[in-house]
């Protein structure tokens, strides 16, 4: 019997860890492309560098501690701080919406609780990992901080079949789905997540986001529809499927035929 891997803040997101584990991130990215993530995972493909991810983590190391903030931005030092002094923009309105939700005590109620705690658990026929933002068993809550451009900006969603919120065109709703799943086969409890968002305009507009429970349903069902097919190309038992529309794809593409000019709008 194999021994799954103990995971920790350092190996939480090594490749080990995500070839042992699904996690709500790989189930997105191979939705989207499972060739790029298994290049990822086979060490052949690595994504280029996004900034947008950078000022994401600096957005949410400052809620951690301030141990972790300091450690994050000496860590990313070239990209927050300018040669002359001062911050890129990217990171200054970063900092603008950090100040937003900490002048706002009903924001810090809902990021109150013990900070990046990492559960396994086994959902549809795979092991699964996540890390919670903050998990408060007292209160009975757990929440993720989350940023956006805009809390009324509509998304076209062929999932959904209709316009939808940024909370549905992310997955998020699909994310709070399986971490309430997990944290109940973790803790015993279930809890009721909530999604604390603040937005990318000056100011920023900010909101804490609650779900009617009848939402989960659906997502877990998806999730069980998809996974089969993602754990056959995991294990080596299925090709994995290409989307020809990625970096990755678009990098290892090889023409072998033509297209009528009416495919370019295809989707």
């Amino acid at each position: 019997m194999t021994t799954k891997l103990a995971l920790n803040s350092d190996n939480y997101y090594s490749q080990e860890a995500n070839r042992e584990y699904f996690s709500v991130s790989q189930f997105k990215s191979m939705m989207q492309c499972e060739a790029a993530v298994m290049a990822k995972l086979n060490g052949e493909y690595t994504e280029p560098y996004s900034n947008a991810l950078t000022v994401g983590s600096y957005t949410h190391a400052a809620f951690e501690s301030d141990a972790a903030f300091n450690s994050f931005c000496e860590q990313e030092r070239e990209a927050i701080f300018k040669n002359r002094g001062g911050k890129y923009a990217d990171f200054e309105q970063a900092d603008r919406m950090i100040e937003t939700l900490k002048n706002d005590e009903f924001a810090m109620f809902a990021l109150t609780g013990e900070k990046e705690q990492i559960f396994t658990g086994h959902l549809f026929g795979a092991d699964w990992k996540i890390k919670v933002d903050n998990m408060n068993l007292e209160q009975g809550f757990f929440s993720d901080l989350k940023t956006t451009q805009s809390l009324s900006k509509r998304f076209w969603s062929d999932k959904y079949q209709k316009y939808v919120s940024f909370v549905e065109s992310f997955d998020y709703v699909l994310q709070m789905a399986i971490y309430r799943e997990i944290i109940k086969q973790s803790t015993g409890y279930e809890l009721s997540p909530y999604i604390v968002v603040v937005t990318k305009e000056n100011p920023s507009d900010k909101a804490i986001l609650h779900f009617d429970e009848s939402r989960f349903e659906f997502e877990l069902d998806y999730v069980e529809t998809y996974l089969p097919s993602m754990i056959k190309t995991k294990q080596g038992l299925a090709n994995p499927k290409r989307c020809e529309k990625c970096s990755y794809c678009r990098n290892t593409k090889k023409l072998s035929k033509t297209f009528e000019i009416g495919m370019l709008l295809d989707e």
